[in-house]
């Protein structure tokens, strides 16, 4: 007797008497023996059986898996067809079995305590995908597949779950009148009302829209996802060399897209400019996030009485390496927890323009409020430009110039 037959055949004379087939059959034993698959480890079963007098032959419709495995060759081909559509370096097939089936074996399991049985899931994905195999020219990958082809054995459909494309860059934003994201119409919630004249947004256009309707267009996807390293106030512009993002693109039919006609496309309008995309992993995601970054900033004030050059000069220059405390400001209380936080200013330069105005150029902590730390915010934000200059001043434009962060 084969040395991973069971020894005592009784449970495998039950089991067999139940008229299942030979997929069936030797999946409950699917752990015992190697190289072979259960269809043939049921055979031998079956075969042993016969050998001691125990004719249980297989029913011609199997009460168990309902004679599913004769449909794979189906299955396999909708697979193929479906995973050729769209590009991937790899793929992986899954099932979804019906709910009765998968009781009826976990039942028989229980019943016999099957310790070395496979699931018909497991079964099936296996033989399915080494059918597939050939029709598709790419390799199975387990851990992280970029494409799944989902077959539902009750119908044969197939339905793809396609793993996202990450693309990291950086943008500019020249306009002060569009955010960084699609900012949903804060009544209807991006359905469409008389608020936001059906749009379903409060702004026409975003930075994540600019760049995201283009790279979904090309890359046959179905939604896009924008993830910056923090964002600036929609008021405010990004200049230098760019705020990095990484823009996600869900269910991508086409990953390989052509990053520089995209960069070409997204580039034509005036409001926002995009450099240095690349394919990136979805680690970047988080890291980008994550990443607390000094940034540069200039700002243009006005001031509520006149302003002394030397003063003023003196005053950015008390600003070295300085620890201000900021409470969170009322202009995002609504949405912020209301908490102090500690903020350094690392440096900060002054230049005169006139009585009543001047520009700042300085370099903070990441998630410094500026126009707080200019303003004071009524006392939210101590130590202020405004508190050491004793006037009380505003800022009227701000730019940020450069965020200090080394790609990787």
């Amino acid at each position: 007797m084969d040395e991973w037959v069971p020894e005592n055949l009784d449970t495998v004379a039950e089991i067999a008497r139940t008229g299942v087939c030979d997929h069936c059959l030797g999946r409950m034993f699917g752990k015992l023996g190697t190289g072979m698959t259960n269809d043939l480890r049921g055979r031998i079963l079956r075969s042993k059986l016969k050998e001691l007098g125990i004719d249980a032959q297989a029913e011609e419709f199997c009460p168990l898996c309902e004679n599913v495995f004769d449909m794979m060759d189906r299955f396999a081909e909708a697979a193929a067809e479906s995973i050729n559509e769209v590009e991937s370096d790899n793929f992986l097939i899954g099932t979804r079995i019906e709910p009765e089936i998968i009781e009826r074996e976990k039942e028989i399991k229980e019943r016999y305590n099957l310790e070395n049985s496979e699931t018909i899931k497991a079964e099936l994905n296996r033989e399915i995908g080494k059918l597939a195999l050939p029709m598709i020219h790419r390799p199975v990958e387990f851990k992280n597949p970029q494409v799944v082809a989902l077959v539902d054995t009750r119908f044969a459909d197939v339905t793809l779950d396609i793993s996202p494309i990450f693309i990291a860059g950086r943008y500019n934003k020249y306009s002060r009148e569009i955010p960084q994201t699609i900012w949903p119409c804060r009544v209807c919630h991006g359905k469409g009302c008389d608020h936001c004249n059906g749009k379903g947004k409060m702004y026409p256009t975003s930075v994540q829209e600019i760049i995201g309707d283009i790279a979904l267009e090309m890359a046959e996807g179905q939604e896009h996802f924008f993830h910056g390293m923090g964002r600036e106030d929609i008021d405010a512009c990004m200049l230098g060399e760019g705020r990095p993002f990484v823009l996600e693109i869900s269910q991508p039919r086409k990953r390989y897209i052509d990053l520089d006609e995209l960069e070409r496309r997204a580039n034509q309008t005036d409001m926002a400019g995009f450099n240095s995309l690349k394919f990136v992993q979805r680690e970047a995601v988080e890291r980008y996030k994550a990443a607390a970054s000094d940034k540069v900033y200039h700002v243009h004030v006005k001031a509520e009485g006149k302003v002394n050059k030397e003063e003023l000069v003196r005053v950015a220059q008390s600003f070295k390496d300085v620890t201000i405390d900021q409470r969170t400001p009322h202009r995002v209380e609504h949405r912020r927890a209301d908490l102090v936080r500690k903020r350094k200013i690392h440096w900060c330069e002054a230049e005169w323009i006139s009585d009543d105005s001047f520009d700042l150029d300085l370099e903070t902590d990441s998630g410094t409020y500026v126009k707080e730390f200019v303003s004071g915010d009524e006392g939210r934000s101590i130590p202020s430009f405004s508190e050491r200059l004793g006037i009380q001043c505003k800022v009227q434009t701000l730019d940020v110039m450069a965020i200090q962060f080394e790609e990787q």
